[in-house]
């Protein structure tokens, strides 16, 4: 594995010792990560398949094309209530009024999936997230956003709020329910980083999306995802269907502590869904090695800086850096770090200031944050003197350079 520097701002990153710990771990020659060599398919238009720990792509099918959530788009309603939990904005005493605009259009004369929660009724919000996470209701998932917001239009700002907060670059979100909107629309990958930022940021109220069924004015309903009866780890997220969407899934599965999300979306019948989802996972259970490269806390890289009292700070990953390689199928990967700097001093402890990107060929197969190791103080008058004109200097070499390519 060869690892090389790219530079931010027009800045480089010194990348110490890294490829030869990586070379020395991987060989010259690594497992390569592409599916397709692997002879996978899907019939699925949109998939994606990601290990959960190191962010690793170990599939991908129209992943960044735009589609219709459906239901899946409760993934994000569910989480601005567990934002507002975590915030103490909202608590288990919480009561939710079944409004008639809730009944009306999420109840079950609405034509889809309902809690059947009665007119006026109030209910509390952990019968609420039931109804939203294991029966799907889009009755509940109204009731939510108006009593957050007052509206569901305004609860739908919110949601955008959070998923750009999230880092869902391709996703809008326009109702609490995933009922057909004309924009409303999200990708496959932005639905897994959605999913892992669920698992990971709330576990306590992720355990909701195992409950097999839940029973609400006499009447028990099965949770929706398929996955959850089949002996492969399943425990969450969710399904969603729409004529003009098909059928889609998300869902999560642990097998020998290793956890791996995966979302489908365009498939004819819900069988479909249900057998490539397994298939999928499955495939990844089966196909893949972890192989550790740093451990967490562990210098991956340097970051140069400008004024401080050293010229370098090192960056780790608060996480092991493990990737994941395909048995069999040799090619070469890269890794990269990346930074926005130099970084200006003084520069805090625990900053989180670059990426760290292994690739083959244009796939991605891992990316995790960088975090400053250390804090470095502001150094003497006559270092940031001496740092400010070596950046003036810089700064001329590189506008020299952009002219000279420019006439070239």
């Amino acid at each position: 594995m060869r690892a090389t520097a790219t530079t931010g701002a027009g800045r480089a990153l010194a990348r110490r010792a890294a490829g030869l710990a990586l070379a020395a771990i991987l060989g010259a020659a690594v497992a390569a990560s592409d599916a397709r060599a692997q002879g996978f398919q899907t019939l699925a238009p949109h998939a994606i398949l990601i290990d959960a720990d190191t962010g690793a792509v170990l599939f991908e099918k129209g992943a960044d094309e735009p589609f219709s959530p459906a239901s899946m788009a409760k993934l994000m309603t569910v989480e601005v209530l567990f934002d507002e939990m975590r915030k103490g904005k909202l608590g288990p005493d919480t009561e939710f009024t079944i409004s008639e605009n809730a009944w009306r259009r999420g109840g079950a004369g609405g034509g889809g999936s309902s809690m059947f929660a009665q007119l006026n009724s109030k209910v509390k919000l952990p019968d609420l997230l039931r109804g939203i996470v294991v029966q799907s209701g889009n009755d509940a998932a109204i009731a939510a956003a108006e009593g957050v917001a007052g509206t569901e239009d305004n609860f739908s700002q919110i949601m955008n709020r959070h998923a750009k907060e999230i880092g869902l670059e391709r996703s809008t979100f326009r109702n609490a329910t995933g009922y057909s909107a004309p924009d409303q629309k999200v990708t496959a990958r932005d639905l897994a980083k959605l999913s892992i930022h669920l698992i990971e940021t709330y576990p306590e109220q992720y355990k909701l999306f195992s409950e097999r069924e839940f029973t609400w004015n006499k009447i028990r309903q099965q949770n929706r995802n398929p996955l959850l009866s089949l002996d492969i780890g399943a425990d969450g997220l969710k399904t969603g269907y729409l004529e003009e969407s098909g059928y889609g899934l998300t869902g999560s599965a642990v097998q020998n502590g290793q956890r791996l999300v995966l979302v489908v979306s365009g498939l004819k019948t819900a069988r479909d869904r249900a057998a490539e989802s397994r298939k999928l996972l499955e495939w990844g259970f089966r196909a893949f090695e972890a192989r550790q490269v740093f451990n967490a806390g562990e210098t991956v890289a340097e970051a140069e800086t400008y004024g401080a009292e050293k010229g370098r700070v090192p960056l780790v990953t608060k996480k092991p850096v493990r990737l994941m390689l395909p048995r069999g199928n040799s090619d070469r990967l890269v890794a990269r770090a990346t930074y926005q700097g130099p970084l200006t001093a003084p520069v805090e402890e625990g900053r989180e200031v670059g990426r760290l990107k292994v690739t083959r060929g244009e796939q991605v197969v891992l990316d995790m944050p960088l975090y400053t190791a250390e804090s470095v103080p502001a150094g003497t008058m006559t270092q940031r003197a001496l740092d400010a004109a070596m950046e003036v200097g810089t700064g001329w070499f590189r506008q020299a350079l952009s002219r000279i390519t420019s006439k070239s």
